[in-house]
């Protein structure tokens, strides 16, 4: 039985992951009917607001097959919900439908739920189980449960440097361009990233000399919020940060009318900066942010302990001569993917 409930929640995982660039804050969800070895309904949660993959999977079972939920196991990879929220509780819908046996992932860290669908599940007679490939359960959902337990967003430190550990030329103004050290391809998989997560940050010094625009223009997907620490407003109105085309938050200690899109958030610097940015983001239910440059404020939450992961790129080029040194951290290396020459490690702290 273990090995059948695996693939079945292995097909979870893979419907759940079809949210990931829509459904936050919400969790990504994925669910599967199966009856005698045949699934006969699932789906997913698509959207936040939208219905949930519980719903979404029982209404996409037959009219001739409805009569077999009773005799059916129901697969997800979170517990259902048991609370009325911008939709109705997961668990008296599969009570109703009598759904004879539910497989759960992994519990949900959500006070509003936290045990409580997977007891109201029991005490109406359903067989429960509940655990099944929950590492991979909790791998998915990590800017969730992170949001949830920390009460801030799940934070990815990301660089490019080069073999001998340098992000970038020494430069004092946006006249030099910056070394280029990602390839196309990786490029593109940082533009991916961009549609993944909530929002991304740069610093000051980033802002100024690279110009950046912290949009997705080489993967398909939505923009993050842009956010950049700006203590004395140095940014140039004509700036790409500046130029209040998406969602845009400047953290400063200096008073400024907000922008249609652009919002100025007075901040103390002397405090805790990088918690201040992240309480912020968390009152805003922006659930995960790429911290993107430059060392000073990639080492900022590096010293803080305020991060989560951390993408690596290395190049094959050599800067041999003086430049700017990338951050120093401690990591666990999880993952490395190769690009031709480049070469990107995940990890997580020690």
């Amino acid at each position: 039985m273990g090995s059948q409930d695996d693939i079945y929640m292995l097909r979870c995982l893979q419907l759940a992951s079809n949210g990931i660039s829509d459904t936050a804050p919400n969790p990504m969800v994925g669910c599967v009917i199966v009856h005698n070895d045949t699934i006969i309904g699932e789906g997913y949660h698509q959207r936040c607001g939208f219905p949930h993959a519980e719903v979404n999977a029982i209404n996409s079972v037959k009219a001739e097959n409805e009569s077999l939920l009773p005799e059916s196991t129901l697969y997800v990879n979170l517990e259902p919900c048991s609370h009325y929220g911008k939709t109705p509780p997961c668990s008296q819908l599969i009570i109703t439908k009598k759904i004879k046996r539910v497989v759960i992932g992994m519990s949900d860290p959500n006070e509003k739920v936290n045990g409580n669908g997977i007891e109201q599940l029991r005490k109406a007679g359903i067989d429960v189980t509940v655990g099944v490939l929950e590492q991979q359960c909790r791998q998915l959902n990590r800017r969730f449960i992170t949001f949830q337990t920390k009460k801030r967003p799940y934070v990815i430190l990301k660089w490019a440097q080069t073999a001998d550990g340098m992000i970038d030329a020494l430069r004092t103004d946006a006249s030099t361009p910056p070394i280029r050290i990602s390839n196309d391809f990786t490029k593109k998989t940082n533009h991916q990233l961009r549609t993944q997560e909530a929002a991304i940050l740069v610093g000051t010094r980033t802002a100024l000399l690279d110009n950046p625009h912290l949009t997705v223009r080489k993967w398909v997907g939505r923009n993050p919020v842009r956010i950049c620490i700006d203590r004395t407003l140095k940014l140039p109105t004509d700036s790409h940060l500046m130029d209040d085309s998406t969602p845009t938050l400047i953290f400063t200690e200096k008073q400024c009318a907000n922008l249609t899109h652009t919002e100025f958030i007075q901040t103390d610097f002397t405090n805790n900066l990088a918690q201040q940015i992240l309480d912020e983001l968390y009152r805003r239910q922006l659930t995960s942010m790429i911290v993107e440059g430059g060392t000073k404020t990639l080492q900022l939450f590096i010293d803080s302990d305020l991060w989560d992961e951390c993408r690596i790129e290395t190049g094959a080029m050599r800067l041999n001569a003086d430049g700017i040194k990338a951050p120093e951290i401690k990591m666990k290396v999880t993952d490395i993917h190769f690009y031709g020459q480049q070469k990107i490690e995940i990890g997580i702290p020690l």
